[in-house]
């Protein structure tokens, strides 16, 4: 047996030492990496998106004649996607797709949350991982300013919630502090309650039957508290050496058209409806005689948030940090607001169905217009990967990274964007259909009846009024093959038909 002195003992102790300092340096250093990785500078991010805010009533898109300075000039420095869909346009729906980059029947928010809906278990779940629980992870403070629509109401809270429409069904809801935010930790919030100029928030720690009431247009409330919070003076709303993410969720241009403070009607005196609702598609008919009587208010409220859009970004201007911040001016859907003789939104004409994606970071990307085919799914891998967290995109989104594209004007590129209208208690019913640059197709299925078909030539008939389905059989049958892979990729209960 080798004898072993006091010696030899003292040398492999150091040995030893060295070698776990070594590792234990190397540890450091992983960590290091990591800290300094959620520590490179972020760009923060701001992202207005109404409601019900069509891609039309924007002055620089030459369409609607509505007065919106601030958006025109923001979108001359911006990037301005011509073709950003809203795949299923209705509120809670596009919510859902937005946070969790999943098509409908994959985060289950098949249609609107509301009372009627709840038992369908419609609502955002706690276990989907979220955009804003990624940037909640990578070390934002986070913001949620205004209508949220994601939760199911309580009925136990309905005294409280105030959001019973004349049908008995309860639409608005209080979302308590902790999972069911997914990351925000600065709440002033409420569901879905349209009272726009009286309305109530849920403020941070809140409880239930701790809401405020405000009376004053919400816009303007919003936009002051989105303003504080990105002046941030004293450090009240965040930490000054984070990033930031900041959603505000105006209401308007929602219904009620006429809850709009009259002082934005002035921009359209002596206009007739005529005037405003100058599209060759309008019928003032049926639903569509409804537009004879709000296009002004609905124009107004445009030109209310364009107003307190651009506090916003004066507020960012002011604080020194436009130049870090990717700022985004979207919406969940459009408004018809007569076109086709209908109002409001949830059909695959372009009224309701494209919506404003204006997108501005300053020095990193150059001002055009761009016709790049965007859905809503796709929103949260592509500002995850242009953020730097792309290795941070969750498993199992269905959205596609568009950043290349963005940035550079080429790559990825899709070739449609899907459409989708769906009843929670009858999936394979409703509509399915694709956008395509060219053309707009749609398949509606009802029970005991055959299928329709729709198809619109929008270079030709960029109004969508002549159905051309049954004179173009090999056009719908190459689109018909693509949606059958979109139905798949999505996992669509059509498939099972």
């Amino acid at each position: 047996m080798a004898k072993h002195t006091r010696r030899d003992f003292l040398k492999k102790m150091a040995i030893g030492a060295t070698a776990l300092g070594l590792n234990h340096l190397k540890v450091l250093k992983a960590d290091n990496q990591t800290e300094e990785k959620m520590n490179q500078k972020r760009p923060n991010l701001v992202f207005v998106f109404p409601d019900q805010f069509r891609q039309q009533a924007i002055g620089y898109m030459n369409q609607d004649p509505v007065v919106t300075p601030n958006l025109d000039r923001f979108a001359s420095e911006s990037v301005v996607f011509t073709n950003a869909v809203s795949n299923y346009p209705v509120c809670s729906p596009y919510r859902a797709m937005l946070f969790t980059g999943k098509y409908s029947h994959s985060n289950g928010v098949v249609t609107n949350c509301n009372s009627s809906t709840a038992k369908y278990s419609v609502y955002l779940k706690e276990s989907e991982r979220c955009f804003s629980d990624v940037l909640h992870d990578a070390g934002y403070n986070q913001g949620y300013i205004g209508k949220y629509h994601l939760d199911a109401p309580v009925e136990s809270e309905y005294e409280y919630t105030e959001g019973r429409r004349g049908d008995g069904v309860v639409w608005d809801a209080y979302t308590p502090p902790g999972a069911k935010r997914h990351g925000f930790d600065f709440w002033h919030s409420y569901g879905c309650c349209d009272r726009h100029l009286n309305p109530h928030y849920w403020v941070n720690d809140a409880k239930v039957n701790e809401r405020i009431d405000v009376n004053e247009w919400s816009v303007k409330h919003e936009t002051d508290v989105a303003v504080d919070y990105i002046l941030n003076r004293d450090g009240k709303y965040r930490d000054n050496n984070k990033p930031f993410s900041l959603f505000v969720a105006f209401n308007p241009p929602h219904t009620p058209f006429q809850q709009v403070p009259p002082e934005y009607l002035e921009a359209y005196a002596g206009k007739s409806n005529e005037d405003l609702l100058n599209r060759p598609n309008v019928k003032f008919e049926g639903q569509g005689e409804a537009a004879s009587r709000f296009a002004k208010q609905y124009f107004a409220a445009v030109t209310g948030i364009d107003q307190q859009f651009g506090r916003i970004l004066d507020a960012l201007k002011e604080q020194g940090i436009e130049d870090d911040t990717i700022v985004i001016f979207s919406a969940d859907h459009g408004e018809m607001m007569g076109s086709h003789g209908l109002m409001h939104k949830g059909v695959w004409y372009d009224e309701s169905l494209l919506i404003p994606f204006i997108m501005r970071w300053s020095g990193k990307l150059n001002p055009r217009k761009d016709d790049l085919l965007l859905s809503v799914p796709d929103i949260m891998p592509t500002l995850l990967s242009l953020m730097g967290f792309n290795d941070m995109i969750p498993n199992g989104i269905e959205g596609t990274d568009l950043s290349h594209a963005i940035l550079s004007g080429k790559g990825n590129r899709p070739n449609s964007a899907l459409y989708l209208i769906m009843s929670p208690d009858w999936l394979e019913g409703g509509r399915r259909g694709l956008r395509t640059h060219r053309y707009t197709y749609i398949v509606q299925r009802q029970k005991g009846k055959d299928e329709v078909y729709f198809l619109y030539d929008n270079e030709q008939d960029p109004y969508q009024m002549q159905n051309i389905a049954k004179d173009n059989p090999d056009v719908i049958k190459q689109l018909t093959e693509e949606l059958k892979v979109w139905l798949k990729k999505t996992n669509d209960p059509w498939l099972k038909i």
